[in-house]
């Protein structure tokens, strides 16, 4: 039978950090006038790794980290005997972790950075020029390390496809998966979807009171 996996600020926030993305890369490579819209999508992206981070905690089930961050030797189990999951299986759990992390520290590097020409990060002018050649470029170089990532996240979402006849895809869009076994309910309503506009909207704010 199918039960709701993924609630519906989960989803959004998925989608919305691809749609981000895309927009940062597309836009960066554009340059000139092109380069506020790149600021903006880091800002958009920054404000969604926020709320990630503080969802892993009030979110529903299986989007908490307690839930499915696992131990060395829970991961080692797994890779011996791979078995379907709800939710993020212990590795998926590790390359959810390493994409957010990367997605966050770039963002956060990108408020420090500077192109010299037509934009500079907001927090640029607090620090050192040093610290601003040293975020510029890691913001540079680290922007492959996050494409190479990428690649590898959509491979293996096509592995499970094709391969084990899971659809990943499928089940972040409806927030729904064809599951057998018992495991808790998630609650999807208006409650949930209130608190986390509302944590949204907190971090929204913050964000621009700070970086404006």
């Amino acid at each position: 039978m199918k039960i709701r996996i993924w609630d519906l600020p989960t989803r959004l926030f998925h989608w919305l950090l691809v749609l981000a993305v895309i927009g940062s890369f597309v836009s960066v490579k554009l340059g000139g006038n092109a380069m506020i819209w790149h600021g903006r999508f880091g800002y958009l992206v920054l404000t969604l790794i926020f709320f990630r981070l503080i969802w892993g905690f009030v979110g529903t089930h299986h989007v908490r980290f307690a839930q499915f961050i696992k131990s060395p030797k829970v991961i080692f189990a797994y890779l011996k005997n791979p078995t379907e999951t709800p939710g993020h299986s212990p590795v998926g759990a590790i390359s959810v972790l390493v994409l957010i992390g990367l997605f966050f520290i770039q963002a956060l590097a990108g408020l420090f950075a500077s192109d010299d020409i037509a934009f500079d990060g907001p927090l640029a002018k607090y620090v050192a020029s040093t610290w601003v050649e040293l975020l510029t470029s890691f913001h540079r170089w680290n922007e492959w390390v996050l494409l190479a990532l990428v690649g590898v996240h959509i491979g293996a979402i096509l592995y499970y496809k094709y391969a084990k006849r899971i659809n990943l895809i499928s089940a972040m869009i409806t927030g729904d998966k064809e599951w057998a076994e018992t495991t808790p309910l998630v609650q999807d309503d208006s409650k949930v979807r209130l608190k986390a506009m509302a944590i949204l909207l907190a971090i929204a704010l913050i964000m621009y009171y700070f970086l404006r």
